[in-house]
């Protein structure tokens, strides 16, 4: 009895009401071997239900937080929801909030339940607190009956009005769920969507394209207006609406902007007028007169397209590894071939995360490195095994080791291979062997060496190592069938090897591809095949059928090629085959035997037997399995299964031409009007004559200039306005100057109030207008139409400087010589802006009166965000020497650089070559070799030097692109007889290029590259070099860049950016005494630091 009364006690115990509250005791409630589990009378969750019925607040929302807690747990709590919805008009607020989050998750399950409460989820619609109105619309949404999709319409319309954005984040979130329940009401939701898409906080934005990708994706034309807003509040949109609007964004490139890897874009017309006569030239020029347009322009790439690109490149540093492969399919589908790169470190940085995501991310490299080796070949090291690695990595890593795989890394990784064969992973290490075989077939210089290393494979102790090592040497073999007549003993010993192992090994594969070659080179072992196809028949009835299959091609091949002793064996053969019970086999065997061993009603087939079973095969063709998956968008679904899932959209072609970008355009008519009053206001309060924007009084002797400016000023568009506003703006400064020269501080209280003007204007217009004009000032400096309206407002403005100005500038100019000229007639071809004579003198360092006088002659009249490319303020005349004489026979070359803008491509360096011939006999046809590049770099060969006179000297131009690295370009210069590999190395100061810039654009792009994009140090420097033509001087030897024009003390800034990438590199120079702090900023740290340092070695010389 004292057992029972424990056992009935036991029972007792489980059915309390504390085994229903998801802690410890539940779990021993529901074990199948406690008695609760059998008991008929076990009242679940009844003390919840009682703590819910009860009117104290604190039991309830007790009760709410163990449902809750039960819920997360995943346990099932739908008994519990007449108890729950009950309580659903509880004034308690974090009640409520909890009785709304559990009618979330059930209200689909408990749909008549639920509708009794409608009435109380649309009173709620109106609470003060945002949460419990998005709540009430989340479980209105939930409740899928038909009965109430026109509420629930209703609803989501009243939302998307609401002043939270939580609550029209929520309104976007129930759109998808009532277009699945009623496909009917696309038209209204539709224009929901088009409401939200127009929302400027950074909480809808990512839910209202989420709406739109799944209700009306093909509905492009909607995000035309907002797409620049999209692309500039990228950054601060939630990690998941990132991938939502990237991935949207990504098929809106696709179809919205031209492909910039077309290769029929680029045309290559400098070439032309390189090696072109002086008449083609002449007659280029004069064409290029006529028509104001180029018949093939090269490509230049959309302003949208730059801004979604340059606004999704800060998402590479994110945390979140599902934006990350966003941005990074993005680039791949989109991005110029020399931009897709700069993904790789990014990709490489997440493969430390889990290996959930190791995998997604290895099998989206896998594909990239198909086709762009040179991205992850800085990488290789990352993508090496290690033993804790699972398999399904193991074998990703593999195939892009082999992807990677060239003609230099190709033995590092060939002997990481080695050591993977001996892994006891089997999978693996047969996978291995496969990548082994793949290397060898895509590398001709390692063949052999790989073919004998699997030769000596087979004698391995795995049996799984032996047999892949025989399919794959049976494959390479077989590629090399067409050079087989020069290595007729080597394939011999390697088939008689592997005949001797044919009965030692029992894998059905390996089995089969032995006898496979043993057919197929029979004429090498005449001897040993015939004894081959006696022992396979004599175990013919225990083979495997791929192994049966392959028995019946030896027998009729041999049969052909030596029938006197192989006919009886063949046809014992095809006898056994005649009665298997694979109907393949027996098929066969019927097929070979009407060809071998023909009867008196031979077929007309049976005399061409020797040519259909002995004819050359095609060799196989071993490819990666990523090859072709880049047909599936990359960081999808359907591209890591490759094979199209459900809802996958395919990623669109680019288009031939590309659609009217205008679209984009955000109008909105009353803001320039706007601005226009305001200008006139501050005209009254300055005291001068109040005059229309478009008329100018300083040009009022060109009259007929006037007229002209004010038709094209009527007929342009926005951008064209807002630069004349700001022209019109500096002639006010320019009149105050000429006026009241001595009364500075006056005019700087009045230009601080002209600026609080102007920003309180500002804030009347809107952010779309905003980013438009930005784009628009983009699209202006970069557009191929500009050179004549730019030319004419520099005319004009050079007119009205001082005469002791325009001497300067003519001295100038007249300084530069040929440089100048060659740069003016080479810019159609090179597509660079017009360089500013101004900038460069005679001392070779900038002027300060005429910086000033050139920081007004800046593009459109906006000095801010507009940098142009100058001539160069330095000219060094510093040699290397590229090939000594002794070394090359007689023959020594050095090399400068010019720094003077390439006529082969404007990313590449300038480099001047002099060829001097020390040896008694003239040198022959002197050109450039075989190159030796890293991946990026480029080089345009000088052309062919015939004949190089004894004494002879020689000048020729090259052009070599870095790449923006230290790396040296490798290349063998060759005369007739002779070779010599020689380098050239480009100090990083000869990568960049110098651009104009205003004052506070350079201060403001030096606050974007701060952090790890900016090297700082002090040096002192000497009394005597503190002045700034010496600072100039010493800056301009190391680095071609060009001086800001600065209104700080003692702080020089010059400025440039990198010939291939286009990163800005900003140098500042701030004197304190004879200390001097300098500060490099770039995008590129390798640039930048080595820039800092030459310039440290620069500024501490003495002269």
């Amino acid at each position: 009895m004292a057992s029972n009364g424990g056992f009935q006690n036991s029972g007792y115990n489980n059915d309390r009401p504390p085994s229903s509250t998801g802690s410890g005791d539940a779990d021993v409630a529901t074990d199948p071997a406690s008695s609760s589990f059998f008991m008929n009378d076990y009242k679940k969750h009844d003390d919840l239900k009682q703590m819910l019925d009860t009117n104290k607040d604190n039991l309830k929302l007790e009760a709410m937080k163990r449902i809750i807690g039960m819920v997360a747990k995943g346990k099932d709590a739908s008994d519990l929801f007449p108890a729950v919805v009950k309580n659903v008009v509880s004034k308690n607020l974090e009640v409520k909030k909890l009785v709304y989050v559990y009618l979330t998750r059930y209200a689909e399950e408990q749909q008549d339940l639920a509708l009794l409460s409608i009435s109380t989820f649309q009173r709620a619609l109106k609470d003060p607190n945002q949460l419990i109105r998005a709540s009430a619309l989340r479980v209105l949404s939930s409740i899928r009956v038909p009965v109430i999709v026109p509420i629930m319409m209703l609803s989501i319309k009243e939302s998307c009005n609401d002043m939270s954005p939580y609550v029209r984040k929520t309104a976007a979130h129930a759109i998808p769920k009532l277009f699945s329940l009623d496909p009917e009401l696309k038209d209204q939701l539709i224009e929901v969507i088009e409401k939200l898409l127009a929302d400027k906080t950074t909480l809808v934005a990512g839910s209202a394209i989420q709406a739109f990708e799944e209700v009306c994706p093909e509905r492009i034309d909607l995000i035309h207006k907002n797409y620049r807003k999209l692309c500039n509040l990228l950054v601060d949109v939630e990690e998941w609406g990132q991938v939502v609007i990237i991935n949207m964004l990504t098929r809106y490139a696709r179809t919205q902007f031209v492909n910039p890897n077309r290769d029929d874009m680029i045309e290559e017309e400098s070439e032309k007028a390189f090696y072109g006569s002086d008449e083609d030239e002449e007659k280029e020029d004069k064409e290029e007169e006529e028509d104001d347009k180029p018949k093939k322009k090269p490509y230049v790439m959309d302003p949208d397209h730059r801004l979604l690109l340059r606004n999704c490149k800060p998402l590479l540093n994110s945390r979140n590894a599902a934006v990350v492969m966003a941005v990074a399919q993005l680039y791949y589908h989109c991005a110029p071939r020399a931009e897709v790169g700069m993904v790789a470190k990014s990709l490489i940085r997440l493969l430390r995360s889990h290996k959930e995501v190791q995998y997604i991310v290895l099998s989206n490299i896998a594909t990239m490195s198909v086709k762009r080796k040179g991205m992850f070949e800085p990488f290789l090291k990352s993508f090496y095994v290690h033993s804790t690695d699972p398999t399904h990595v193991k074998l990703l890593k593999l195939e892009i080791l082999t992807n990677l795989g060239t003609e230099t890394s190709i033995s590092t990784i060939i002997r990481e291979f080695q050591t993977y064969i001996t892994s006891t992973d089997k999978e693996f290490a047969a996978a291995t062997i496969q990548a082994i075989g793949r290397c060898a077939s895509t590398i001709p210089e390692i063949t052999d060496t790989c073919l004998n290393g699997l030769v000596r494979l087979m004698s391995n102790r795995d049996e799984t190592v032996v047999a892949e090592s025989v399919v794959v040497i049976k494959k390479l073999l077989q590629m090399q069938s067409t050079d087989s007549v020069s290595q007729p003993q080597e394939h011999k010993d390697i088939i008689v090897h592997m005949a001797k192992m044919a009965q030692d090994i029992t894998v059905p594969m390996a089995r089969a591809s032995i006898l496979w070659m043993i057919g197929e080179y029979s004429d090498r072992v005449p001897k040993i095949a015939p004894d081959v196809l006696r022992q396979c028949a004599k175990n013919f009835i225990n083979e495997e059928d791929i192994v049966k299959l392959q028995i019946l091609n030896l027998a009729a091949k041999l049969c052909i090629t030596n029938s006197k002793q192989t006919k009886l064996l063949c046809q014992y053969v095809f006898n056994l085959a005649k009665y298997d019970q694979n109907y393949d086999i027996r098929d066969r065997a019927r097929f070979l035997r009407q060809l071998i061993i023909p009867g008196e009603k031979a077929g007309a087939f049976a005399k061409y037997a020797k040519k259909m079973f002995l004819a050359t095969k095609p060799a196989p063709v071993l490819e990666s399995k990523f090859k072709d998956r880049d047909q599936f968008q990359l960081a999808t679904l359907s591209h890591v299964l490759n094979t199209k899932a459900t809802g996958y959209r395919e990623i669109p072609d680019f288009p031939e031409v590309a659609p009217d970008p205008t679209v984009r355009n955000v109008e909105v008519p009353t803001a320039w009007v706007a601005d226009t009053n305001l200008l006139a206001q501050k005209k009254k309060k300055k005291g001068g004559k109040v005059k229309p924007a478009k008329k100018k009084s300083f040009y009022s002797d060109e009259e007929s200039e006037e007229d002209e400016d004010e038709e094209e000023e009527e007929d342009s568009s926005d951008e064209t306005d807002s630069s004349e506003e700001d022209s019109s703006e500096e002639e006010e400064e320019s009149e105050e100057e000429e006026d009241e020269e001595d009364e500075k501080p006056k005019k700087k209280s009045k230009k601080v109030e002209d600026e609080e003007d102007e920003e309180s204007s500002e804030e009347v217009d809107s952010s779309e207008e905003e980013e438009s004009s930005e784009e628009e000032d983009e699209e202006e400096e970069s557009s191929d139409e500009e050179p004549q309206p730019k030319a004419k407002s520099t005319k004009a403005k050079t007119g009205a400087t001082s005469n002791a100005a325009m001497l300067l500038d003519l001295d100038l100019t007249m300084s530069l010589g040929d440089t100048l000229v060659n740069q003016d007639a080479e810019e159609a071809e090179v597509g660079s802006t017009v360089a500013n004579p101004a900038a460069v003198g005679k001392s070779d360092f900038l002027m300060p009166v005429l910086a000033q006088d050139m920081s007004s002659l800046s593009l459109g009249g906006d000095t801010g965000g507009s940098t142009t490319v100058t001539a160069p303020s330095f000219i060094p005349t510093k040699t290397y020497e590229l090939l000594n004489r002794i070394t090359g026979g007689g023959l020594s070359i050095t090399y400068r650089f010019t720094r003077t803008v390439s006529i082969f491509s404007e990313k590449m360096a300038s480099v001047e070559l002099t060829l001097t011939n020390s040896s008694d006999k003239p040198v022959l046809n002197v050109k450039i070799g075989d190159k030796k590049l890293q991946s990026g770099m480029e080089i345009f060969d000088f052309p062919e030097i015939g004949n190089l006179g004894v004494g002879a000297t020689v000048t020729a131009t090259m052009g070599i692109n870095f790449a923006d690295t230290t790396q040296p370009a490798t290349f063998d210069v060759c005369t007739q007889e002779k070779k010599f590999s020689v380098t050239v190395k480009a100090p990083v100061g000869e990568q960049i290029q110098p651009v104009n810039m205003a004052e506070n654009e350079f201060d403001k792009q030096q606050g974007k590259l701060s952090g790890m994009n900016e090297n700082s140090g002090t040096v002192d420097m000497a009394t005597e070099n503190t002045d700034i033509k010496t600072i100039s001087r010493r800056v301009y030897e190391v680095a071609n860049v060009v001086q800001v024009p600065s209104m700080q003390d003692n702080t020089y800034k010059f400025a440039g950016k990198t010939l291939s990438a286009g990163a800005l590199v900003l140098i500042s120079v701030k004197l304190d005494g004879r200390k001097a702090a300098l500060k490099v900023n770039c995008e590129k740290m390798v640039i930048g630091s080595m820039l800092l340092k030459d310039l440290k070695d620069s500024m501490t010389k003495k002269d």
